[in-house]
């Protein structure tokens, strides 16, 4: 639903959206983090667990950017396009980054998505720049966060150690320059441009304990659900147009999308945990030894 929300923050304009998002989703994570004790994790990071942390809040910085111009520039479909083409971003990444090999049913969604583009560039006599964008910073993003040793909240608030302050001061010079809208607009526009750090950070913390607790395919297609909704939102509410070159060229990005998912099913099929008497310790003090060990490995949030 963030199609929805953040045109209610007009006036302020995207670059003062974004800046506000960054802010008060660091100052929010911040406040989790104290709540769960995490913060030793975020201090013994290395220096390069560091600039890891920065190169992932630069994209991330980026790729919200991009979504809240998107919104504001009434291009909901491109935007919602972008998600939709970033498994298969990931696939690539994967293929170029880390040497992977590409299985012939990954290969064939990989040459409808590029086929996609190809179509929708040539019906809107231009290359979807921002669909591109969008789908090229999540995956470099994602790929970079499998490389920070750190849980997924003590990693997004580290993220937000880097970007916050400078946020902070982008809200400062917003508001001493003339442009700013958190002063002078009501309170219910305040409370809104505060809002937009919550409502960015509690779906990710979701998607984090939900990661732990399903298997990873089954929240690989739930995540198609994101774009999807995006796409209605601005097909049914905002009305923005389809002729029949845009539908065949979204029609081949959803037929990459389901080879992708059935070829991931396929190979990875999601696996039931059985439970037996028979795995457990005879001794309770064994027992309490191994869930204490458990109970220390699993990330905060």
């Amino acid at each position: 639903m963030f199609p929805a929300f953040w045109p209610l923050l007009v006036p302020a304009v995207p670059l003062e959206v974004l800046a506000h998002r960054i802010a008060w989703t660091a100052v929010f994570m911040a406040a989790v983090l104290t709540l769960l004790c995490g913060w030793s994790t975020v201090r013994g990071l290395s220096g390069r667990g560091w600039a890891m942390v920065t190169a992932a809040a630069v994209l991330i910085a980026g790729n919200w950017g991009l979504f809240i111009y998107g919104v504001f520039a009434g291009q909901v479909v491109e935007v919602a396009l972008g998600y939709f083409i970033s498994p298969l971003v990931s696939v690539l990444l994967g293929v170029v980054v880390l040497r992977e090999r590409l299985r012939t049913a990954q290969c064939i969604a990989l040459t409808l998505a590029v086929a996609a583009v190809g179509v929708i560039t040539v019906e809107n006599g231009r290359v979807p720049w921002l669909a591109l964008l969008l789908a090229a910073s999540f995956g470099v993003y994602g790929l970079i966060k499998k490389t920070v040793p750190l849980p997924a909240t003590a990693s997004l608030t580290a993220e937000g150690l880097v970007l916050g302050p400078l946020a902070l001061a982008a809200v400062l010079w917003f508001e001493l320059a003339g442009p700013g809208t958190l002063t002078g607009h009501g309170t219910g526009h305040a409370i809104l441009l505060f809002v937009a750090g919550p409502i960015t950070a509690v779906p990710l913390l979701l998607y984090g304990a939900a990661a732990q607790r399903i298997p990873l395919t089954t929240i690989g297609v739930l995540m198609y659900l994101n774009p999807t909704l995006q796409f209605l939102w601005g097909v049914l509410v905002l009305s923005e147009d389809m002729p029949t070159t845009r539908w065949t060229g979204f029609a081949l990005v959803w037929l990459a999308l389901l080879i992708f998912t059935f070829d991931l099913f396929h190979h990875h099929p999601p696996r039931v945990a059985h439970f037996s008497t028979a795995s457990l310790p005879i001794e309770h003090g064994e027992f309490t030894d191994r869930a204490q060990r458990v109970r220390r490995s699993v990330p905060p949030g």
